[in-house]
């Protein structure tokens, strides 16, 4: 999924009437003395000279970064400029994990003045970085709490979702292979070379699948089901994009099982060029195989456009940008007011029981886990 780049505002300006014919050193003349004459106006009247030079300044920039998966309709985008007579920059990082960590080698000398993607996976490590300033947005009201993870404000809830496995449906139909239902379904011999995953130190959806694994197995239990999948040929791969369009069998791969959202089928419905009735994919929805994920939006410390940045991240919280989240990104909205697209919800798998961890936890805990996991998976 790409996102788009806000075109620039542009400011129109009149032409200036032409110059009557005349001679050159007489247009010397009278551009020198209209050029005197301005600079003593401005000295005698700065105050509103300044005033009326603000007043028609060209719009302010922006700068949003993002994870590389983000995504919005240029007409939505368009609508906050208008509004804020603002030109939005939007940047792409990475995948959560990567731009996250580009933010905090940068926090001295920050990159943007937003930052959205960080999710309650890597959401501790940003608060503990101190990359964020605390601002309570009049849309928090709207917010269900058990979103609200962050008692501080200084991340605020955007969307949800659940990462699930996902599989290419032609595959398993073909082969006449029964779907996993379980994470220990995974260590079958039938399932060997079929799963590519996300790696957790550079990746949201890795990090959660390996707390999904963390919670369903405890520790140091799960480190013997990757053992498992190591010799059962699991391939690792740095981000989601690359394990979803370079090596998952739907999109030319050869792996049909991949770490993916149990929102992905309805994209491949939406977006099908061309046209298909049913989605070619499908998400594992069984009990404590999904992770539930919530991304945030904070505002990045040291920005010069705080007011700015206050209003894009209610705008991120308000139903007009919400409202646009599913058919562009596949996550939900937290806003209860927005409304979500009829294909959107038919091909939707929800999991009844979905993985989850306490944030204080994952806090104490995490990089022990992905040290622990580096060291048994990769070397």
């Amino acid at each position: 999924m790409k996102f788009r780049k806000a075109q620039k505002g542009k400011t129109p300006f009149g032409a200036a009437p032409a110059l009557r014919r005349t001679s050159p050193l007489r247009a010397a003349i009278v551009l020198g003395l209209l050029m005197v004459l301005v600079g003593m106006l401005l000295v005698a009247c700065g105050g509103p000279a300044s005033q009326a030079s603000t007043a028609t300044s060209g719009p302010r920039r922006l700068t949003v970064y993002t994870h590389d998966s983000f995504d919005v309709s240029q007409s939505v985008v368009q609508a906050f400029q208008q509004a804020n007579n603002a030109e939005v920059q939007f940047i792409s990082g990475g995948d959560a994990g990567t731009a996250l960590n580009k933010l905090i080698l940068s926090k001295n000398n920050p990159l943007a003045d937003v930052f959205y993607g960080v999710d309650n996976t890597f959401l501790s490590r940003a608060l503990a970085e101190g990359i964020f300033v605390p601002y309570e947005s009049p849309l928090l009201a709207q917010i269900p709490q058990e979103f609200k993870l962050d008692p501080q404000n200084m991340a605020l809830p955007v969307d949800y979702g659940d990462v699930c496995m996902n599989y290419q449906k032609a595959y398993f139909e073909d082969k006449g292979l029964a779907l996993p239902q379980s994470l220990e379904d995974l260590l079958k011999p039938e399932y060997r070379g079929l799963l590519v995953v996300e790696n957790p130190a550079t990746s949201s959806p890795g990090l959660a699948f390996l707390l999904t694994t963390i919670a369903h197995f405890g520790d140091p239990g799960y480190l013997d089901f990757w053992k498992g999948l190591v010799a059962n040929d699991v391939l690792v791969v740095n981000d989601w994009e690359t394990a979803y369009y370079t090596n998952f069998s739907q999109w030319g791969g050869d792996r049909p099982l991949v770490v993916s959202y149990g929102s992905s089928p309805p994209f491949e419905v939406i977006d099908a060029n061309p046209p298909v009735q049913e989605p070619p994919t499908g998400a594992i929805v069984a009990d404590d195989t999904c992770f539930r994920q919530i991304e945030f939006v904070g505002i990045l410390q040291g920005t010069k456009n705080t007011d700015l940045a206050q209003k894009w991240v209610d705008f991120m919280l308000s139903p007009v940008f919400q409202e646009d989240m599913p058919l562009k990104m596949y996550v939900f909205p937290v806003n209860p007011q927005a409304k979500l697209d009829p294909t959107f919800q038919k091909y939707l798998a929800i999991p009844q029981h979905p993985v989850q961890l306490p944030p204080d936890e994952i806090a104490a805990k995490r990089d022990t886990w992905i040290t622990a996991w580096t060291e048994t998976v990769l070397r």
